[in-house]
């Protein structure tokens, strides 16, 4: 098996993570947060739903839990910034209004990283879920939208210039590209993030402790990048020549 490099990741500055659910990013990719955090990258979560459709409560009273389960999960990797929308968990559509709200968040942010999980049906963790789906493809068109001064012009008048992002990321997906190496306090800390998730982690039957499944599943991307601890994903350098221009 081929080994995959390491995310070249010296020119990261700013990294925005669109998510649909609290607790979406905790599943690995928190741990990479952390590093980036510790080396001085700003980091802000968007979060497109508040997760009120997550447990058997009242939706409200669920989406309280789940914001403040959130925040300190966000405390846990040293993420400051934290936005949740209102837009209806678990039936999240691929609308002009969601793409809106992410470029707004891209332009307002300006980042140089954009951050989402997969869209494929089938991906690492099996079926996937369609709130994901429908944020990982909605952030992939809002991505582009950000950069067009043409799309959603109320933006400009908002005083939101275009911005053009570097980075794409995707967690989560079957073909990853590049590894983020989280070997030691980057992990610890990736585990306290979805720990932090406690009522919403024991509503969920026989889920496992994150001290034993983060664990596991950064190893199993370690021994992908030939460290002992990774967390994997799909990048694309919009910086780079499109595939088509190096195929052979």
């Amino acid at each position: 098996m081929d080994i995959l490099p390491l995310l070249p990741d010296q020119g990261f500055r700013k990294v925005l993570c669109v998510v649909a659910h609290p607790d979406d990013v905790e599943y690995g990719t928190s741990a990479a947060v952390a590093k980036w955090v510790a080396q001085g990258v700003e980091v802000a979560y968007l979060l497109l739903t508040r997760g009120e459709a997550g447990m058997p409560l009242p939706p409200e009273e669920t989406a309280r839990i789940r914001r403040g389960e959130q925040e300190a999960a966000c405390a846990a990797v040293g993420v400051t910034s934290l936005e949740m929308l209102d837009h209806p968990d678990g039936t999240l559509q691929e609308s002009l209004e969601l793409r809106r709200d992410i470029a707004r968040a891209i332009r307002t942010h300006r980042p140089d990283v954009v951050l989402t999980g997969s869209w494929e049906v089938e991906f690492v963790a099996g079926l996937n879920q369609a709130d994901h789906r429908v944020a990982g493809i909605a952030t992939l068109d809002a991505i582009r939208d950000a950069d067009n001064p043409w799309v959603f012009p109320e933006l400009v008048e908002e005083g939101l210039l275009p911005h053009k992002v570097r980075w794409f990321l995707v967690g989560g997906h079957t073909q990853p590209t590049h590894g983020v190496d989280v070997t030691g306090e980057a992990l610890a800390q990736g585990v306290a993030s979805l720990e932090a998730h406690g009522e919403y982690l024991g509503a969920i039957e026989g889920h496992p402790p994150p001290a034993f499944m983060i664990p596991m599943i950064a190893a199993q991307g370690g021994r992908a990048t030939g460290v002992e601890h990774a967390v994997l994903f799909r990048a694309f350098d919009f910086d780079a020549p499109p595939p088509i221009a190096t195929a052979d």
